[in-house]
């Protein structure tokens, strides 16, 4: 079949902010003398995000840092947001992480200085800027989940988009993502929607960004923005976030509000910040986190519950006991050498900082794959109906409406299908369906057990596990379409599922680089049981600490490809 030929990557909307962003050039991001791991083109106009501003850094920059600056006076808010429209536009038209920007950028950010000089700041992101993936409602701007069909959408605020607003955040704009969270073709290439195109991975361009929170990802990996939002049904924060060398957080079920958000699940479905600094990742959590009466979830939260997430304990690995989900012989059959060996480093690591290692294998995985797709595309049909129903807008009015407009549209179907919308269309609502819910009951339940019984070890508590680590993801697989390519994603391994459905919180932190000349960063992922948040984000960030693996990308052309596997799984 012969598609029309359509730009892969799509620059962000010129809006009024964007023009006035201009103002300042994008000279202003100078590149650094040493350009480390980048390659030519793109990196001499991405650089590392230094500025003359004082000689601030924007890739190395915490948001307490900035906050120090700003109240001092050596930085203001609408320099910092002119900044970072600035680097986007510099390089977003090479990486297509930016699906538009928010007309009132720098409106919002002269705001954000006044209340300063008032001194009343309104809370811990007071001034710093922040990308939303475009399933979060705003209403400056259409929420499309990356869709065509979606581009006249006209929402209000989601619950987690207000918070942000009210503790100071300014909103950039929205990141691109793979089209529906990725429950669209069962052959789909993570990264590329319909509004925004191909999103590139910025350690290597041709490489995939995983998904679905790409955009989000790789506008925080290339500091096009100090944090942003993702979303995770299984995989979906983690695996970006591993890929693209960044903090990515994927909450307990119930701790971040899911109101005017795109749904693919209410069983699954959690927003999370994803960051280049842990401390930035806990603050933008401790934001986020509470209760709302739009979604009963939160309602769950115990009221005793510590939500002071950015008083990160740096020693919390000292006596801990960390369980070490080892590879099967199968899987590190399929897992390259390099990349295990990152992931033996990183236990190591967690030994030198004083945890104990405890290997682990989590039971019951075979039984909850198999339920898990098809509970997640009769809830998919329920929910998005429901999201469809309650959005103003000039939109289809149900899921049966998506798949008609896609069948019209030129650029929609043009490099995969769209199999799993109309598996979901056929589908029964588990309200209709007693199957469907048992289904959920039970691998629910296994997939609780089979972290709860792994983290209580022995008789005792003091042979209990304080957190599971495992690999988070594999390198970047070359970014390929079915269409064009007849390959799709190359997805090898992921420990995602366990915490995905049972609804516990998962960490993933950058380990270190893998793939061809090393280029490719790889991430460890930390879990642990339902509402242990805090817990996770304490071990996590002294991991992050102590690796200090994370470097700033290299915007390399490419590094040559790697062989493709037969059953590519993306990542909702």
């Amino acid at each position: 079949m012969r598609v029309p030929a359509l730009p892969l990557r799509r620059r962000a909307a010129v809006t009024a902010a964007f023009a006035a962003a201009l103002l300042v050039p994008a000279s202003a991001v100078a590149a650094p003398a040493d350009q480390g791991r980048a390659g030519p083109g793109v990196a001499d106009a991405a650089g590392s995000g230094t500025l003359p501003i004082r000689g601030l850094d924007l890739d190395a920059s915490t948001i307490p840092e900035l906050q120090e600056r700003m109240d001092a006076g050596e930085l203001t808010a609408v320099q910092l947001t002119g900044a970072y429209l600035a680097r986007i536009a510099a390089v977003n038209d090479d990486l297509g992480a930016v699906l538009s920007l928010n007309p009132e950028a720098l409106r919002d950010a002269a705001d954000s200085d006044r209340t300063r000089q008032r001194n009343q700041p309104r809370g811990p992101l007071e001034g710093i800027p922040v990308l939303l993936k475009d399933n979060v409602d705003t209403e400056q701007l259409p929420t499309t989940a990356g869709s065509r069909a979606m581009l006249d959408s006209r929402p209000d605020d989601a619950e987690i988009t207000r918070r942000l607003r009210d503790a100071g955040a300014i909103v950039l704009g929205k990141a691109n993502l793979s089209e529906w969270a990725n429950l669209r073709g069962s052959a789909s290439s993570s990264g590329w929607s319909g509004v925004g195109g191909q999103t590139a991975n910025p350690y290597v361009l041709d490489r995939n960004p995983c998904g679905s929170s790409s955009g989000s990802a790789v506008g925080v990996a290339a500091s096009l923005a100090q944090v942003a939002i993702g979303t995770e049904t299984d995989g979906s924060i983690v695996c970006p976030a591993g890929a693209n060398g960044v903090i990515g957080v994927k909450p307990t079920l119930g701790l971040v509000s899911r109101s005017g958000i795109v749904p693919i699940s209410a069983e699954q479905d959690t927003a999370g910040p994803m960051a280049r600094h842990a401390v930035d990742a806990a603050l933008v959590l401790e934001v986020l986190a509470g209760s709302d009466d739009a979604d009963a979830a939160t309602a769950e939260i115990p009221a005793d519950l510590d939500t002071g997430f950015a008083d990160l304990d740096l020693d919390a690995l000292e006596g801990a006991r960390i369980g070490v989900w080892t590879l099967t012989p199968e899987q590190s059959a399929a897992v390259d050498d390099r990349t295990e060996e990152v992931f033996a480093a990183a236990v190591k690591q967690i030994e030198a900082a004083g945890a104990t290692a405890v290997p682990v294998q989590l039971a019951y995985q075979d039984e909850i794959g198999a339920g898990e797709l098809p509970a997640l595309l009769a809830e998919f049909k329920r929910d998005l109906n429901a999201y469809l129903a309650a959005t103003p807008g000039d939109h289809p009015a149900d899921l049966a409406g998506i798949i008609e407009f896609n069948e019209q549209d030129p650029v929609e179907l043009a490099y995969f299908g769209q199999e799993l919308l109309e598996q979901a269309q056929a589908a029964t609502v588990p309200e209709e369906d007693p199957a469907i819910q048992e289904t959920r009951d039970r691998i629910r339940t296994l997939a609780r057990a089979s972290i709860d019984e792994v983290l209580a070890q022995g008789a005792g508590p003091e042979d209990d596990l304080a957190a599971i680590v495992g690999l988070t993801n594999t390198p970047a697989w070359q970014t390929r379409y079915e269409y064009l390519d007849g390959q799709a994603d190359a997805f090898v391994y992921s420990t995602s599922g366990p915490a995905a459905v049972a609804g516990y919180p998962n960490v993933t932190v950058p380990a270190g680089f893998a793939g061809p000349r090393d280029s490719l960063p790889v991430g460890v992922s930390f879990f642990g049981t339902r509402w242990d948040d805090a817990r996770v984000l304490d071990i996590a960030a002294d991991f992050e600490d102590q690796a200090a693996a994370r470097e700033a990308p290299g915007y390399l052309p490419t590094v040559g490809a790697d062989p493709q596997p037969d059953n590519p799984e993306p990542a909702t």
